[in-house]
């Protein structure tokens, strides 16, 4: 079974930054895609990123395209989310998940961690 553990939210003023860290154990990291999620108080979830398990070809929400990047580091079975230039907008409780290459679906969710942008 996997597990995967998100840190590193806060808070923070608008325009600055925040790095999210998942770490995932329980499985061959280098058999899973990785993911970013977040959900706003109201709203309903939605990916912000996704890094397939090479690495390779990462995927962007448009909302964060230019200012969040995702990467992973295999030997550490850790993803990273680097958030730039935040935005109030971009407040909500961030989830890292999993999902094994023979797998549709994101399978292995952590709790969350709570970004809050405000001034």
């Amino acid at each position: 079974q996997v597990q995967v553990t998100e840190s590193g939210g806060g808070l923070v003023q608008p325009g600055g930054s925040l790095r999210l860290s998942c770490i995932a154990s329980g499985g061959t990291f280098t058999h899973y895609a990785m993911g970013w999620f977040r959900q706003a108080p109201g709203k309903e979830r939605e990916s912000v990123s996704r890094i397939s398990w090479t690495g390779e070809n990462p995927i962007y929400a448009e909302s964060v395209k230019g200012r969040f990047t995702i990467s992973r580091d295999n030997a550490k079975n850790t993803v990273y989310l680097q958030m730039n230039n935040l935005k109030p907008e971009d407040t909500g409780l961030y989830y890292c998940a999993a999902r094994h290459k023979s797998r549709i679906e994101y399978d292995y969710w952590g709790q969350g961690t709570q970004v809050t942008v405000s001034s």
